[in-house]
């Protein structure tokens, strides 16, 4: 390992994200009694601007009023190139703030913008007194920001997570896709169908690995399909993404699901460790087990593996 290490952000079990919209308080009790992980009431796309302000006073009221029954709470504020993003934290922080989890920044496309965000908060927690120190999470989904995914990762010490938004970042890269999140049968790699948003989930993840940050899948447009939902959680999965968007309660049990380790995966990983285990008692800095070799990176996987079964189990 090298000697510069980054602290890791908090651990948050996050399989599934809920994203409802501020506009629709009629979501907001569903929500709660959902199994989604994590919810992120909307103030951004989902709102038509005509109703920006309501939707922002309707959030206010929902953080403070209705149990959310231990959930993970995210509001996602408009973008800094907005008249509405400043509004958003300022009246939700400081009527909300004790309720609030994390903010989500969308459209994140330089270091700059984590620290704009991050200077607001600051001045109202503790003009406010809050306790809780409210975490920030950003929003990959334009050229810029994928472009920048290393600097952002190092902007600020609430950083928690980056969440990849597939539908901006095709607009902001003039992609042809056929649905938000999915496979265009076009892009083709020896024969065979591609994925074209791999670079980037893996540049985001690798920024998110390097710097301490959890690293979260978008959304899946076509919330009929749920085979092709769960194949885009599984593709993202294998890379090292730890959730992905619900856009729809119906992908909620999928996104669960797919970022949950199969029981077997998890009996596996807990016989490495105590093979390892083991092995170290006998001196020997490697073991093998089922007729392979394991050693120290076996024992990272099956660590990551077992400390996430036990998250879940603790929920």
């Amino acid at each position: 390992m090298s000697f510069t290490q980054y602290e890791q952000a908090r651990t948050r079990l996050q399989r599934s994200e809920l994203a409802v919209p501020g506009s629709n308080p009629n979501m907001f009790e569903k929500a709660a009694n959902s199994a989604a992980d994590y919810i992120f009431l909307d103030c951004e796309d989902a709102v038509i601007p005509d109703d920006k302000d309501q939707a922002r006073l309707n959030i206010i009221d929902a953080l403070n009023d209705i149990d959310w029954q231990g959930k993970t709470m995210s509001v996602r504020i408009n973008g800094l190139d907005t008249q509405y993003m400043y509004r958003d934290v300022v009246d939700i922080v400081e009527q909300a703030g004790d309720k609030l989890d994390t903010i989500l920044i969308p459209k994140v496309g330089t270091a700059a913008d984590v620290y704009v965000v991050d200077c607001l908060l600051t001045q109202i927690e503790d003009a406010k007194g809050l306790k809780k120190k409210i975490g920030i999470e950003c929003l990959i989904e334009t050229a810029l920001g994928g472009a920048n995914v290393m600097s952002i990762a190092q902007s600020s010490k609430r950083l928690e997570a980056f969440h990849f938004g597939v539908a901006d970042y095709a607009a902001s890269m003039r992609a042809r896709t056929v649905v938000i999140g999915g496979l265009n049968p076009d892009y083709q790699c020896e024969g065979a169908l591609g994925d074209q948003w791999h670079a980037a989930l893996v540049n985001m993840a690798t920024a998110c690995r390097a710097y301490g940050l959890r690293a979260i899948d978008g959304p899946f447009g076509d919330f009929s399909d749920a085979e092709a939902y769960k194949a885009a959680a599984r593709r993202a999965a294998a890379l090292g993404y730890e959730g992905k968007w619900a856009i729809h309660p119906s992908q909620i049990e999928l996104a669960n699901e797919v970022m949950s380790p199969p029981e077997a995966e998890v009996t596996r990983a807990k016989r490495t460790l105590e093979a390892l285990e083991e092995a170290a008692k006998a001196g020997k800095g490697a073991a093998q087990l089922d007729g392979k070799m394991i050693d120290a990176a076996s024992e990272r996987m099956a660590r990551n593996i077992v400390t996430q079964a036990e998250l879940i189990a603790s929920s």
